[in-house]
C-alpha cells in the first residue's frame, strides 16, 4: 500500500498545479495500509479538509486505478507533540461561536476572513501560497509578508486568514491586527501620557505576529517611522512573523525614510491583480454558498461578465441581486440582474482625469487653471485634493501621470489621496461632497 501511495502521489502532481502540490499534497504521509484503504497523516485539521474538499475525488480515482481494485483513503490529523502542554498552561478563554475573532490587540477579524473562504485563482496563488506556508510555518527562512494590491483585491482577508489560522493552531500566539494609522495614533496618545515605554515594550516584546494594514499611511510622519522601524528590528531579530498590506510597493511610497522603507522591501511582496473571469465565477459561488443564496448560473455568468473590477463589487452585485428579488418578490433573471448591475458598474471608458476636473471645478466653482495653479487657498486646494482623489479611483492612470496632470508631483498627489480618504472615513462634510460627486460620475451625468 505505501508503494501504491507514492505512485498516487506522483500521478496527482502531474495533475494539479505545482504550488498546490507542494502545499497540500506533499505534505501528506503514508501512517498504515489496510487490504482496501490507505490511511494517511496530515498536519492539522485545516489541511485535512482542504484536502478532502479539492483533491479528494483525484486522489480516490488514482488510488483505485494504482491498485486495479476498489480501493478508498482517509486521512488523519497527525498528534501533535507538546502543544497540549503549552494550551494547558495558559488560562484561555473559549471564543463563542459566530462572532467575529478578537486578536491579543486591535481590530477584530472578521469570521469569514479565512482561508478556506478564499477563492485560489491565477491573480493571487502566490499572495495564498506565501501567505499559507507563513502561517503554517512552512517557510521557516522568512518571517514577512507584504501584500500588495489596489483596494478590494483581497489583502485584508489574506491578512486576517493568517491571524485566523495562528490564533486556531496556536492560540497562546499573542497575534496584533491593526493599519498602520491605528499604530500612529496609539503612539500620539502613549506620547501624551507619558507611556511610551509601555508602548514600546508592549510591540517589541509582547508580540508574536504582527499584521499591520495600509502602510502607505505611514508616508511623511516621521516619528511613526523612527519608532516602526526600530519595532520592526526587534521583532525580527526575535523571529517573530510581519504581514504588511499596501496599496503601493515600498519604493512608491513617498516621504518613506529609507531604514523602514528597507525592512519593507526586504519582505516577500506577492502582488494581487484582479480576477479573471472563470476565477470571479468561483467567487460568486462560494459566495452564494456561504450566505446561502440560490442564483440561477446565467445571472452569475452575467455579474462576472459585467463586475470586472474587484471583489467588493462582485459581492455588491450578489447582494443586490438576491435582495432585490427577496424585497420585491420578483424572479431572480437576467432583467433584474441587468437593474442592479447598471447602478453598480462604473462607466469607466468615459470618466477621464479631464471629466473629473471639469466636474469638480463646476462643483467648487472654480476654474480649470486654477485647479491646477499653485494656489495654496482653501478653497483651490480642497478641490484639488479631491479631483485627484477621484482621478485614483475612477481611472487606470498611475500615480505620476495623476499629479503631473494637476501639476503636482506624486507624492503630493498620495497626500492629497491620504487626506481626502481619511476625511471620508471621518464622516466629515467631504464625505458628503465626495459621494455628491461620485453619484454624478457614476450615473454619467458630468
Amino acid at each position: 500500500m505505501e508503494s501504491i501511495w507514492k505512485e498516487v502521489k506522483t500521478a496527482v502532481r502531474s495533475r494539479i498545479p505545482g504550488h498546490s502540490f507542494r502545499m497540500w499534497i506533499e505534505p501528506l504521509e503514508f501512517k498504515k495500509g489496510k487490504p482496501d484503504a490507505i490511511i494517511l497523516a496530515c498536519p492539522n485539521c485545516f489541511s485535512k479538509k482542504r484536502v478532502l474538499d479539492h483533491y479528494g475525488k483525484l486522489i480516490e480515482s488514482e488510488i483505485q486505478r494504482a491498485a486495479g481494485k476498489s480501493c478508498g483513503f482517509t486521512v488523519e490529523v497527525a498528534e501533535q507533540k507538546n502543544s497540549a502542554k503549552s494550551v494547558k498552561d495558559q488560562d484561555l478563554q473559549l471564543p463563542l461561536p459566530n462572532i467575529n475573532m478578537r486578536p491579543h490587540n486591535g481590530r477584530f477579524l472578521k469570521k469569514d476572513f479565512t482561508f478556506d473562504q478564499f477563492v485560489v485563482g491565477g491573480n493571487n496563488d502566490f499572495a495564498y501560497s506565501a501567505s499559507f506556508a507563513l502561517a503554517s510555518r512552512k517557510n521557516s527562512q522568512q518571517n514577512s509578508l507584504f501584500l500588495l494590491s489596489k483596494t478590494g483585491m483581497g489583502k485584508s482577508h489574506l491578512s486576517q486568514a493568517i491571524g485566523h489560522y495562528i490564533l486556531s493552531e496556536h492560540p497562546s500566539e499573542r497575534v496584533y491586527y491593526m493599519t498602520a494609522e491605528d499604530f500612529s495614533n496609539e503612539m500620539v496618545q502613549a506620547f501624551r501620557h507619558d507611556s511610551i515605554n509601555k508602548f514600546k515594550a508592549k510591540y517589541r516584546h509582547g508580540c508574536d505576529v504582527l499584521l499591520l494594514e495600509d502602510v502607505h499611511y505611514l508616508s511623511g510622519k516621521e516619528r511613526t517611522q523612527i519608532e516602526l522601524a526600530l519595532t520592526l528590528d526587534t521583532l525580527f531579530e526575535s523571529g517573530k512573523k510581519i504581514i504588511f498590506s499596501s496599496c503601493y510597493l515600498p519604493v512608491d511610497i513617498p516621504k518613506l525614510n529609507d531604514k523602514l522603507q528597507s525592512r519593507l522591501s526586504s519582505s516577500i511582496i506577492s502582488n494581487i491583480e484582479p480576477p479573471d473571469f472563470r476565477t470571479r465565477i468561483r467567487i460568486l459561488q462560494k459566495k452564494a454558498l456561504h450566505n446561502g443564496y440560490k442564483v440561477p448560473e446565467g445571472v452569475m455568468q452575467y455579474l462576472a461578465s459585467e463586475l470586472t473590477e474587484d471583489v467588493r463589487q462582485l459581492e455588491s452585485g450578489l447582494v443586490g441581486v438576491t435582495a432585490k428579488s427577496s424585497l420585491l418578490g420578483t424572479p431572480l433573471d437576467l432583467a433584474l440582474a441587468e437593474s442592479v448591475v447598471k447602478n453598480i458598474v462604473r462607466q469607466r471608458k468615459k470618466i477621464s482625469i479631464d471629466v473629473i476636473k471639469k466636474l469638480v471645478c463646476k462643483y467648487y466653482s472654480i476654474s480649470m487653471d486654477e485647479i491646477v495653479s499653485n494656489s495654496r487657498k482653501r478653497s483651490i486646494v480642497r478641490p484639488r485634493q479631491i479631483a485627484i482623489y477621484l482621478s485614483r479611483m475612477y481611472t487606470d492612470a498611475p500615480l505620476q501621470a495623476i499629479g503631473k496632470s494637476f501639476n503636482r508631483y506624486h507624492a503630493t498627489a498620495l497626500h492629497s489621496i491620504n487626506i481626502v480618504e481619511r476625511a471620508v472615513k471621518a464622516n466629515s462634510p467631504v464625505q458628503k461632497q465626495v459621494e455628491f460627486l461620485r453619484r454624478r460620475l457614476e450615473s454619467g451625468k458630468f
